[in-house]
């Protein structure tokens, strides 16, 4: 009697191969930090060794990162449009970023960016429109593929990634700026971001899903929006081989939801007191981490006389070495003993290292002093980011994940942008130890109320 087989299933399928989750996102947000990288630090201390007023730096840091402030309007869009044969987020994946390289290209028509800085961030803003699109849908589809008890270490793994992008953006571009002018440094961008396009081509988020579009595609993906019981909001399955036994979430088939459905439930998950109560802590850490950062960037090449190459290399190699272990430690930690506990944990720490360090700036001026500054400030981000990002997952609402999850991202990015801008206006007045103890109290205030908050409702149950 002959046996049949079934068909072997393909390997390259998000929700059966947890190894293939890991490396799939890393590289996504390894792609998104590149041009992160190249104009938050490259761009950016290459315009303050150029003799641009800070208070311009800033500006031109928050008129790109505009559009990430805005992302919340994405998350709605990809929730009710997920219908394509391709999988519920590939398609927004893989359109953004063909987007983010065809914007992109244009970058390549500005001549001198030290003279047309202005145009040159506006330019930038219009590829940051199609980079948080692409964000969102990235972080819609973790929400979707990842189980909850892997959501710490992957999320350490998207976030070392960016973090790894960041410093390629910043070593790398740093020096390409100086060898190859910035023609040389926006082709190369175009390049990475094209490595993204092609991986994503032969990925598939659920087995069944369509590696490309087929004719008419487009218009179903547009006009049909019904979730597919197979691709439920809590998609836990990991039959890999070596996985242990994942215990599925609850499935979600509740068919079509219209716009006053999704944000009736938006805004009850954002209002709840808990969510306000944490998101308030973890963006107050954001902010001060960006006060901080852009103010001590400006006074190593401006009042300690660094080269704009040194300051950029360092962050995008030793920075990016410390961030990366930061961020992978944090991700296991959050999984081992709790992320709310590890945020308290890392605010903390944080807090204690921006009110020490800049007590201590009578010793900058010592080189090993200011660079190991320098480097251990790298931990801020990655220290929050691995305790906040599995917080602020589990705070989101059945349904509507992507559309709350991408909402925090929004404000994260807009208390980044807060930061630059009022660091870039602030060290017009004051100097850069006065701004980081700022930064400081802010990040005690962080760590006080996430303290409080954890607390009561541990005790509360």
């Amino acid at each position: 009697m002959l046996t049949v087989l079934p068909p072997p299933s393909y390997p390259l399928t998000l929700s059966l191969s947890r190894p293939l989750r890991y490396a799939v996102f890393f590289y996504l947000y390894v792609m998104q930090g590149i041009p992160s990288g190249f104009y938050l630090t490259a761009l950016a201390n290459y315009f303050t060794a150029e003799g641009v007023r800070p208070n311009v730096v800033g500006s031109f840091i928050a008129i790109i990162g505009l559009p990430w402030g805005f992302q919340f309007i994405w998350g709605p869009l990809i929730d009710r449009f997920q219908g394509s044969a391709m999988g519920r987020r590939k398609p927004w994946v893989v359109g953004s970023q063909l987007m983010t390289v065809l914007t992109s290209g244009i970058l390549l028509f500005v001549g001198n960016p030290v003279t047309q800085i202005t145009t040159l961030a506006w330019l930038f803003c219009l590829r940051s429109v199609f980079a948080a699109i692409q964000d969102a849908s990235v972080d819609a589809m973790a929400i979707t593929v990842i189980p909850e008890d892997e959501r710490g270490r992957v999320n350490a793994f998207m976030r070392a990634g960016f973090l790894v992008g960041t410093g390629i953006g910043a070593a790398v571009f740093a020096t390409v700026l100086r060898q190859y002018g910035f023609h040389g440094a926006a082709l190369l961008q175009i390049v990475f971001l094209l490595t993204g396009v092609v991986l994503m081509a032969f990925i598939r988020e659920q087995p069944g899903d369509r590696l490309l579009p087929s004719p008419g595609n487009i218009f179903s993906f547009l006009s049909r929006t019904r979730i597919r019981p197979e691709s439920s909001e809590s998609f836990t399955t990991s039959n890999a081989p070596g996985d242990p036994p994942e215990s599925p979430g609850p499935v979600r088939n509740d068919g079509p939801h219209d716009f006053r459905w999704l944000f009736t439930q938006l805004f009850r998950g954002l209002f709840a007191r808990r969510s306000l109560l944490l998101f308030g802590t973890i963006i107050l850490a954001y902010t001060s981490n960006a006060l901080f950062l852009r103010a001590y960037n400006h006074h190593l090449i401006n009042k300690l006389g660094w080269l704009d190459t040194d300051v950029s290399v360092l962050t995008g190699t030793y920075g990016m070495v410390v961030a990366t272990v930061i961020a992978l430690t944090g991700g296991y930690l959050a999984d081992r003993i709790g992320a709310r506990r590890l945020l308290v944990i890392m605010l903390g720490v944080v807090a204690v290292y921006l009110i020490g360090f800049n007590l201590l700036s009578g010793a900058w001026i010592q080189r090993d002093v200011a660079r190991t500054g320098l480097v251990a400030l790298y931990f801020m981000d990655p220290a929050v980011s691995a305790a906040a990002m599995p917080v602020l997952m589990g705070i989101c609402r059945k349904g509507v994940e992507g559309s709350q999850f991408t909402t925090y991202m929004a404000f994260v990015n807009l208390g980044d942008i807060a930061g630059t801008y009022f660091a870039g206006n602030a060290l017009l007045y004051l100097t850069a130890p006065t701004i980081g103890l700022a930064a400081g109290a802010l990040a005690v205030v962080a760590a006080g109320v996430a303290l409080l908050t954890v607390r009561h409702y541990r005790l509360a149950g």
